[in-house]
């Protein structure tokens, strides 16, 4: 009895240490977190574009990387938490997708590489102290989006417009930040910039009404709060027949009139490859911060949106210039 017991033991205590071996082997898979502020199309094609960036370069989520996602819903306090788990995780580089989410990182870790990606300003949002050589454990891709042209294509669809609303949240630096470079256009194409801020999205309908007859057009920086939102300022903006032209082309896909912006699932991918360099050097945490700030600076990145159904429903046509290079969208797509 006392042998035959032994010999349980013994093959419990050998499959036990085999259990272990596999686990041990396990632990070669790479760990990569990802935060997601916000569940709205930018942010979503950020994501993917740097997943299957990473798959073009070997990195398979399930075979040799195991990919942890989480999204903070649009909540900003939901990132700290978010952090902490990304972190306790093991995680061998994080994505950090949008200001709040880097942000809550940057106070969480020193010791993990992290990348941000769908970030206006990150050196005037205090996450980083350079884009050029970004030091420390942070670097990441820019979504500084091309606020110039987009002012120009407001004009060119409405030559007679003379008062533009530049709407943005208030607690956003990177809108902030956008809103100088969009007012310092429209003052040098001769119209008047009239400032609009909200304090969250229940200010929306009336921000909008607010501005009914005393502009001919509201423009909204690649703000994250009126991203999430884009069908309640779409819906306010047609009812009230104000034109909206957005920072982004998804959130001309959610309502907005018409855009000329970046394309979000190409600057994930640039994010991709920043993290397979990270991934494949001798010290990850040292080469991290030596990496610049990647910026879509070519016009070829970017893309001409018109919502054809708000085009419609608020009574403008668009120029033919505009239409016959135009990716044309539906809100009911």
């Amino acid at each position: 009895m006392k042998k035959a017991l032994s010999l349980i033991l013994a093959v419990l205590l050998i499959a036990s240490l085999a259990a272990c071996g596999n686990d041990n082997s396990g632990d070669d898979t790479i760990k990569i977190g990802i935060m997601q502020f916000g569940e709205f199309d930018a942010l979503i094609n950020a994501k993917n574009g740097f997943v299957d960036g990473l798959k073009e370069a070997g990195y398979v989520d399930g075979d040799n990387i195991t990919i942890n996602y989480l999204s903070a819903a649009a909540d900003t306090a939901n990132c700290p938490s978010i952090a902490d788990t990304l972190i306790n995780d093991g995680s061998d580089l994080i994505l950090a997708i949008a200001t709040p989410s880097v942000s809550a990182l940057k106070e969480k870790t020193t010791t993990i590489p992290v990348l941000f990606t769908a970030v206006t300003d990150p050196v005037a949002s205090g996450i980083i102290p350079d884009a050029t050589t970004p030091g420390g454990n942070i670097s990441g891709s820019s979504d500084l989006n091309p606020v110039k042209e987009q002012i120009d294509l407001i004009k060119q669809i409405l030559p007679q417009s003379k008062t533009i609303a530049v709407m943005y949240c208030s607690s956003e630096s990177n809108s902030a930040a956008q809103y100088e470079l969009a007012k310092a256009q429209i003052e040098a194409l001769g119209m008047t910039c009239v400032q609009k801020t909200i304090a969250d999205v229940s200010e929306i309908k009336s921000a909008v009404e607010s501005l009914q007859g005393a502009v001919d057009a509201i423009y909204i920086p690649t703000d994250n709060t009126l991203a999430d939102a884009m069908t309640t300022v779409a819906a306010a903006a047609i009812e009230c027949k104000i034109p909206v032209v957005p920072g982004e082309p998804g959130m001309v896909k959610n309502g907005g009139l018409a855009t000329f912006g970046i394309d979000y699932y190409s600057l994930g991918k640039q994010t991709a490859e920043m993290a397979v360099k990270v991934l494949e050097s001798e010290d990850p945490l040292k080469t991290v911060g030596t990496l610049p700030v990647v910026y879509q600076t070519d016009a070829s990145d970017c893309e001409t949106a018109i919502n054809t159904d708000t085009a419609a429903a608020i009574g403008i046509t668009i120029p033919d210039e505009v239409m016959n290079i135009a990716v044309k969208y539906t809100t009911q797509q």
